[in-house]
């Protein structure tokens, strides 16, 4: 289940590359230019009273998805305003438009170029593609907008070389510059007897699409060289839990590693260092463990000592090969193997010290990069950095009307067991941190964790008067050991990691123990249901956003997705759980649908009608079961909504939906 939502998508870090600035000279240069230079956006920004209005935070972004074009004379960037949302081109010359595409109401989910005149746009739908049987999924699709052009074409085409393929994407786009020449390998789908793999090669130049590799069912992914030949291709067969990764060979794929693994099996993360290896990660006595393959031979190096603070490559958008990796801790750490380039990344930090600093992207050469900033010197806004001319200008604010996000803490505190768990509080501004109301917000996931990065949700919910703890609960991904014990906690310490933490901001004195109330969304949403089933007493109220309250009827609606009950998702929850699958008695000790009887506080059920992750009748059925046993229970139904709240209208319905709940049974004024 994915992470809380939140404002934008999860995207790999962008390449990076040397600069000739020198880090004092870079930091003063920023600090001088950061805060009188125009906003290119041309955004209307009004200014804001003492409290934002709920609407800011509830809408979609005004302004995301920033990207540099590759020689840094471009700069593209998506704006929404309601749920119509615009593609935007600035020539950075002249500070002229270079035009757009109007994309409306569909759900963008990423922006980048391919090359100085093409963008890639990646769009999704939830729905059942002509010609197919089965459950909706949530489909991703590709269009290639030409910028000088002003035309768009979808990719994979239908039909491409007979067969019957569907314009729908399934992996990671590959761009390589081929005899001069841009060409895009896009991994996608055919159809035989059911949905199979392909590789489509796109050359952008010449408009040809042809299928350059066809896949079996087993096919997880392929990895093209700088000339554009296939060199790698990895396999999971989920049945029988079989892994292979082949390398090419005289023109052939040969298997070079192969094994048996249930759930962590050998992932290609990309090309390595140099170009002549690939980098693998292997979990080895339980650890994840980052190791250099041979392109020649297939023969694995000795771990990386890199991985040790690494938890994702960064590739070179030029050579394609890794050059360094981010480590997530309270925000995003980005280490180079370069020492020039991370003083340079070093030198950016400090020119915007005291905020969080991500990078979002960067020209080729390093020239030009765009950062994402927020704290209260800048607000929440995207910042063009150009080492050229020693300058920083704003873009744009990421939300209109908000200028100041409040402070995201870091805490920790201590488990009944003696565990540590991190946690993020946030305050609402003005208050004194005495006896405050107070909100449990638990991340999704499970196997994710929250940051002190801006959180909308959280954010909104601290504006309101609410303090709101964020735990990285067990099971959060803050390191292996801690991920791991999490597993078979599901409902147990999982859950008690959260009102542990109530209790020790009872005890500190910041939290009132009568107007404590739990909002979830995915895992955070079961969490809700939990605690007020599992562990009853400590909530007031409590809302589940996309929130699992059945678990033998999830487990078998995830097999019955999957066709069969051997599948790499439902060993994924049986791990966590701790239970053997939906036939499981164990299963009814922690389904919040079978405790309806402990619930003596209101509910509030929130799920979007087109969720494909956590089906709505998990909802639905929930919502029956409370009113049968006569709960006070809501249930808000968000039309043509999926599981990420991607639409503006019915995200802004959730988060007034919220809190007009807690304004009538935990309001914020004493």
């Amino acid at each position: 289940m994915s992470n809380r939502f939140r404002s934008g998508r999860a995207r790999k870090p962008p390449a990076i590359w040397i600069v000739r600035l020198g880090a004092c000279q870079l930091a003063r240069s920023l600090r001088r230019w950061a805060c009188r230079s125009t906003c290119l956006a041309l955004l209307a920004l009004p200014m804001i009273g003492h409290a934002t209005p709920l609407e800011v935070y509830g809408r979609l972004p005004g302004l995301e998805d920033v990207s540099l074009s590759p020689d840094g004379s471009k700069i593209a960037f998506v704006t929404t305003s309601q749920n119509t949302r615009v593609i935007q081109v600035i020539s950075l010359t002249d500070r002229k438009s270079l035009g757009g595409l109007r994309v409306g109401e569909a759900k963008l989910r990423a922006v980048s170029w391919a090359d100085d005149s093409h963008l890639l746009i990646i769009s999704s739908a939830t729905a059942i593609p002509w010609g197919l049987m089965g459950e909706r999924h949530e489909w991703s699709m590709l269009q290639v907008y030409d910028v000088l052009k002003h035309r768009s074409v979808a990719t994979p085409a239908i039909g491409a070389d007979r067969l019957k393929t569907m314009n729908v994407t399934a992996g990671r786009v590959m761009v390589r510059r081929i005899a001069g020449h841009t060409v895009l390998f896009v991994p996608g789908i055919y159809v035989s007897d059911h949905t199979l793999p392909m590789l489509v090669r796109f050359d952008l130049d010449t408009n040809i699409q042809t299928v350059c590799r066809q896949g079996s069912e087993f096919t997880d992914q392929w990895l093209v060289d700088a000339d554009g030949e296939i060199v790698a291709e990895q396999d999971y067969d989920n049945r029988n839990q079989q892994w292979a990764i082949k390398i090419r060979r005289g023109g052939r794929l040969e298997v070079v590693a192969s094994g048996q693994e249930a759930i962590d099996y050998p992932r290609l993360l990309g090309f390595g260092p140099t170009g002549d290896t690939l980098l693998v990660e292997k979990t080895e006595a339980g650890d994840p463990v980052w190791r250099l393959m041979s392109i020649k031979d297939g023969t694995l190096g000795p771990p990386m000592a890199e991985h040790m603070v690494l938890d994702e490559p960064i590739e070179d958008r030029l050579t394609y090969r890794m050059i360094g990796g981010v480590h997530v801790e309270d925000d995003a750490q980005y280490v180079f193997f370069d020492p020039t380039f991370q003083h340079r990344w070093n030198a950016t930090v400090k020119a915007f010290d005291g905020e969080h600093v991500q990078l979002e992207s960067a020209s080729a050469g390093f020239r030009r990069i765009v950062v994402r900033v927020d704290g209260k010197r800048f607000g929440y806004q995207y910042q063009l950095v150009d080492f050229d001319t020693d300058r920083a200008e704003p873009v744009g604010d990421i939300y209109a009307g908000l200028t100041q996000p409040l402070e995201a803490r870091r805490i920790t505190y201590t488990a009944a067991d003696g565990m540590q768990i991190p946690a993020y509080l946030t305050l609402p501004q003005g208050r004194e941190p005495k006896n405050l109301p107070l909100i449990v917000l638990p991340h999704g996931g499970p196997a994710e964790r929250d940051t002190a990065d801006f959180d909308w949700w959280s954010q909104a919910l601290a504006n309101e008067g609410y303090a709101v703890l964020r735990p990285n609960y067990r099971g959060s991904t803050l390191s292996e050991p801690f991920l791991q014990a999490g597993f078979g906690q599901w409902g147990r310490k999982m859950q008690t990691d959260l009102s542990d933490g109530v209790r020790f901001l009872v005890k500190e004195g910041v939290a009132d123990p009568g107007r404590v109330c739990i909002i979830g969304a995915s895992y955070g949403g079961y969490a809700a249901l939990a605690g007020v089933t599992l562990d009853p007493g400590v909530y007031r109220c409590a809302v589940s956003v996309a929130g699992p309250a059945d678990l033998k009827r999830l487990l078998d609606w995830v097999n019955v997705k999957h066709w069969s009950s051997k599948n790499h998702e439902q060993r994924y929850w049986d791990r966590f759980m701790g239970v053997t699958g939906p036939g499981d008695p164990v299963l009814s000790q922690i389904s919040p649908i079978d405790h309806v009887d402990a619930i003596n506080v209101p509910i509030l059920l929130i799920h979007g009608h087109d969720d494909t992750v956590v089906p709505f009748e998990q909802s639905e059925v929930m919502f029956k079961a409370l009113r049968h046993s006569q709960k006070s229970v809501d249930l808000v139904v968000l039309d043509h909504e999926d599981h990420w709240l991607s639409r503006s209208e019915t995200r802004l319905q959730m988060l007034k939906s919220t809190v007009a709940f807690l304004r009538a049974h935990n309001p914020p004024e004493l």
